[in-house]
């Protein structure tokens, strides 16, 4: 992960997840999980992007 990923993913996790995988169930989950509280959709989406 780049550094500016990184700053993305903080400020805006649907956006990293967005801009990591595409548009796609990972990216519907974490807009959902962001909506329901900003840290769980946090954790997501570096979760997300750790995978790979």
């Amino acid at each position: 992960m780049g550094f500016w990923r990184i700053v993305i993913t903080i400020l805006l996790p649907p956006l990293g997840v967005l801009l990591g995988k595409g548009l796609g169930l990972a990216f519907l989950l974490n807009i959902l999980l962001t909506l329901l509280g900003y840290i769980p959709g946090l954790i997501h989406a570096f979760w997300v992007q750790s995978r790979d």
